[in-house]
């Protein structure tokens, strides 16, 4: 009988653990298999949620999580949300959300260290909520920690990914900023390649910006193909603020490097000071204007070149730069016209033109009272030449401008404004300082050389015959329009015309034909007197224009005045007289008195002179002295009618009586000033 083989003991003690290994590798087996099965990435959401609101410091949370591992791997999160911020709980929508986000990643390339591939980013009707409050605070503004990840990231030298595919799908950003009075909303879609169609993203506008109505339409090429340094860029868009119309149409051929810009712009409006809500650059106003350029960029400037068009019954034309890194921006521009008309320009000296505000119908200003506006000022520094070569004007009918100014920190320099005619020229130059927020120290210096008075009084259908103007105006002042900086100023107009044509058609073309017809009347200048010298001489104090000399001289009479304007509150008290130059039988009236409102003044002749003025009406102090020769002869030349006459109104007055004596004694206190004077 055959005894059947013995099992080792080690062998029985090895079985029990070969059978345990066994049970546990299925049972590690199974659990992956059932991990594998029963996994949900979900299971990750709450951590997520917990992680994302701790880091942007507001509810932030996802509802479900996607990942599909691979060489190629791809996360997806539904339900983004990001509420808003403290403060932003009133706001009806979150701060940003969208239906689903997808993004993937190329492994493989990242581990082989080939850099960071991500093929597609894919976000589905994304929304946000940009909101800026009238206070400064905002709800896109990240705490401390934040911004210096922030500065970390962008300081960084890592490169960054490389895209393959980015789509959006029906994004709507609402932007709100108080401050710019603006409520509006950004819609976003693009479309990608398809072998048939290039791909394109496209973006409107609609909603409310700087207080006015905004419309616009953008359509760009695709959204990658923006990085492309081979294929130009092609960008189409138009937009409306308000009445303002934009288009802008071309291509970029490499708009990353900010290199090849072919781009048409055009601008229509009615009113140039419009455009400073969209530009940030401060415009006077100006009447309708509609103009077309190229736009350039660099990574240093913005260029509107070679543009051309019209600005009112102007033409104008030009370049602009603006280089926007500078604080505050700074802008160059060099602009032309061949025919411009002045009134075109009137916004810049504080005239009403474009959408400005009319003064108020029952106003007795004469001079310009638009505030300068100092805040836009001090919104850009800047440099402006401009030459037209040919003016048209009702009323300066001159041959040319040319012009050039600065602006720095506020202040304005004007270097130099020069309007020539075929036989003299206009010039001025000018200082404005701020002194305060809303007031301007200003210096302002005008001269006047051999000036046609026929030129100037073209347009009138009475006026005929030849004159020369000539002289100086000067201000110093503070203030903060036209109208404040005379009323608040010091210095003086000094005015020369020699042979000024007829007066009974000059007088009332320069004053008014009812105040000049008045003023001849009352005066007694016979008709058609042909005008020989008209010299005054009148300082500015504290904006009170007072008078050092008078003269008016026809080919027989002799008119003196003296008085003052009262530029603060636009009233005249004033007071002339008549006398023959040579002896007549003939007797000419008395002094008469003109005062009240300039815009509309009363003449009180002869007996019913009354006021203060009457009494210097005996005075012989009223005579262009001989300081004012250089002048003359500046102005109008020498050997002029006024140069003459300047000789002979002391040395030879007609009948032995000096002009502006009357018949009777002077009063004593009249004679004792008359005395003072000649000392």
């Amino acid at each position: 009988m055959t005894t059947p083989p013995t099992t080792p003991p080690t062998q029985r003690k090895r079985r029990p653990l070969r059978t345990a290994l066994s049970y546990s590798a299925a049972a590690f087996s199974l659990g992956i298999i059932a991990l594998i099965t029963l996994w949900q990435w979900d299971w990750f959401v709450p951590l997520i949620n917990r992680q994302a609101t701790a880091a942007l410091h507001r509810p932030a949370s996802i509802t479900h999580l996607h990942v599909s591992l691979g060489l190629k791997t791809s996360v997806t999160v539904d339900g983004l949300r990001v509420g808003q911020p403290a403060g932003f709980e009133h706001e009806k929508q979150d701060f940003a959300s969208a239906a689903s986000l997808t993004v993937k990643f190329d492994v493989w390339r990242y581990i082989t260290k080939q850099g960071l591939f991500i093929p597609v980013i894919r976000v589905e009707t994304p929304q946000g909520d940009i909101v800026s409050l009238l206070n400064g605070h905002n709800n896109y503004s990240f705490d401390d920690h934040s911004s210096k990840a922030q500065t970390t990231s962008s300081s960084s030298k890592t490169e960054l990914p490389h895209f393959n595919e980015i789509t959006i799908h029906h994004a709507d950003i609402r932007i709100a900023l108080a401050k710019l009075k603006t409520d509006m909303h950004l819609r976003i879609h693009t479309t990608e390649p398809d072998g048939k169609t290039p791909g394109s993203i496209t973006l409107d506008i609609n909603g409310r910006y700087a207080q006015a109505p905004i419309t616009g339409h953008l359509v760009g090429g695709a959204l990658l193909s923006l990085a492309s340094h081979t294929t130009p860029y092609p960008i189409d868009g138009k937009l409306e603020n308000g009445p303002t119309y934009i288009t802008l149409r071309g291509t970029v051929d490499d708009p990353t490097a900010f290199k090849g810009t072919h781009l048409a712009l055009h601008f229509a409006g009615p009113d140039m000071a419009l455009l400073y809500a969209l530009t940030g650059v401060p415009i006077p106003h100006t009447p309708a204007y509609n103009v077309t350029g190229n736009l350039g960029y660099s990574q240093s400037s913005i260029r509107f070149d070679e543009f051309e068009g019209r600005m009112g019954s102007s033409d104008i034309g030009g370049d602009i730069h603006v280089d926007p890194h500078q604080k505050p921006i700074y802008v160059e521009s060099h602009l032309h016209s061949r025919n411009v008309d002045l009134a075109d320009l009137g916004g810049f000296i504080g005239a009403k033109t474009g959408t400005a505000p009319p003064a108020p119908k029952n106003s007795t200003a004469i001079l310009p009272t638009d505030k300068i506006d100092v805040p836009k000022l001090n919104a850009a520094n800047a440099l402006l030449t401009y030459h037209g070569n040919h003016i048209e004007n009702k009323n300066w009918p001159l041959d040319n401008i040319d012009t050039a100014f600065t602006v720095h920190n506020g202040a304005i320099t004007l270097d130099h404004l020069t309007f020539a005619t075929a036989t003299g020229h206009i010039s001025a130059a000018a200082k404005l300082d701020p002194a305060t927020a809303q007031q301007f120290h200003t210096h302002v210096q005008l001269d006047v050389s051999r000036l046609p008075l026929s030129r100037v009084m073209k347009p009138s259908n009475m006026f005929q015959g030849q004159g020369t103007i000539g002289g100086h105006v000067t201000l110093t002042s503070t203030g903060n329009s036209v109208a404040t900086l005379v009323a608040n100023g010091s210095g003086g107009i000094t005015l020369v015309l020699d042979r000024g044509g007829n007066i009974t058609a000059l007088l009332p073309d320069l004053l008014g034909l009812k105040l000049g017809a008045a003023v001849l009347s009352a005066l007694g200048i016979p008709d058609r007197s042909k005008l020989d010298c008209l010299v005054a001489d009148m300082p500015l104090e504290n904006g009170i224009l007072k008078t050092r000399s008078l003269l008016l001289q026809t080919g027989t009479t002799r008119t003196t005045g003296n008085g003052s304007i009262n530029f603060r509150n636009d009233t005249l008290d004033y007071a002339m007289t008549t006398r023959a130059v040579h002896p007549q039988i003939l007797s000419l009236p008395g002094a008469i008195h003109i005062s009240g409102p300039i815009a509309s003044p009363t003449i009180l002749p002869g007996a019913e002179l009354v006021g203060r003025v009457a009494a210097t009406i005996g005075l012989g102090i009223l005579f262009p002295p001989a300081a004012l020769l250089p002048t003359i002869q500046f102005g109008v030349g020498e050997g002029s009618a006024c140069e003459q006459a300047l000789s002979k109104a002391d040395n030879h007055p007609a009948a032995g009586i000096a002009p502006g004596s009357t018949t009777s004694p002077a009063p004593k206190h009249a004679q004792h000033m008359k005395h003072k004077h000649h000392a």
